[in-house]
């Protein structure tokens, strides 16, 4: 952990040398999630609810999600870059060093500007529980905070198996993102509101769902199933085979002669 702080740290005074640059990258991120937030209002403004969901309903669903994949964005944005890490042969030099890889390779790039995105969806989470009606009792709260949590696990665990991938390929393919940035995008919304077959992708291959939507039923008060509350510590245990596809890669790698 120390020596995770001390990355931190590196990375917290490079940025500072550009205090500009950051803060304005950072305004920047922050205005994407906005316009996610504006689509939401816009679609809601003509249709009124979907599914009969709210509104607030679903800015509850959309801000837990955006914090997750925020967070795990700005923490694991190292597994996120790793094909240029496998390219230029710094993973050699990583292996090199009597320390664990992933937490060196966690260290590579810590991406400070998605504190943006964070600001901008813990608004609209501050908002959409004053708004959306619901009482919020201790294991509703509970529920919440594994939400947030396990939606981040999880997202960082798709960006190590993105990392996997560049073992066998140098360069990282697109179609992780279909999980990744595609996965936020779906999970903006409950997943009941797609067809079957999606809910049943993301609850049995790529545990979403148990972040996003079988909490939020309970959270609203639409299933008082106790199981949903603890539903996201399923998608915590999701790093548990993504850490196994990274053990295989790394006996797997090759050099690259660099």
């Amino acid at each position: 952990m120390k020596l995770y702080l001390k990355y931190f740290s590196i990375q917290l005074k490079s940025v500072m040398q550009y205090k500009i640059s950051f803060f304005l990258t950072t305004i920047g991120q922050c205005l994407t999630t906005f316009f996610s937030f504006l689509s939401i209002y816009f679609l809601f403004t003509r249709f009124g609810n979907i599914k009969n969901y709210s509104f607030n309903e679903v800015l509850l669903c959309f801000s837990t999600i955006f914090m997750s994949f925020s967070l795990a964005e700005c923490f694991g944005r190292g597994f996120d870059n790793f094909s240029s890490i496998i390219s230029d042969g710094g993973f050699d030099r990583i292996l090199t060093r009597p320390r664990n890889e992933v937490l060196q390779v966690l260290g590579t790039k810590i991406e400070l500007t998605r504190i943006g995105k964070l600001v901008q969806a813990l608004i609209i989470f501050i908002y959409s529980i004053k708004t959306c009606g619901v009482h919020f009792s201790p294991d509703k709260i509970l529920t919440l905070i594994l939400m947030i949590a396990g939606g981040t696990f999880l997202f960082f665990g798709l960006f190590m198996i993105s990392a996997v991938i560049c073992f066998f390929t140098i360069e990282s393919l697109e179609v992780i993102n279909i999980f990744t940035d595609g996965g936020r995008e779906l999970a903006q919304y409950p997943l009941d509101i797609y067809k079957t077959s999606v809910l049943r992708f993301f609850t049995f291959v790529i545990p979403l769902a148990f972040v996003n939507y079988y909490p939020l039923l309970y959270i609203i008060g639409r299933s008082r199933n106790p199981i949903y509350i603890l539903s996201p510590l399923i998608a915590c245990l999701f790093v548990i085979p993504s850490y196994a596809l990274w053990r295989f890669g790394v006996r797997h790698y090759t050099g690259t002669g660099s």
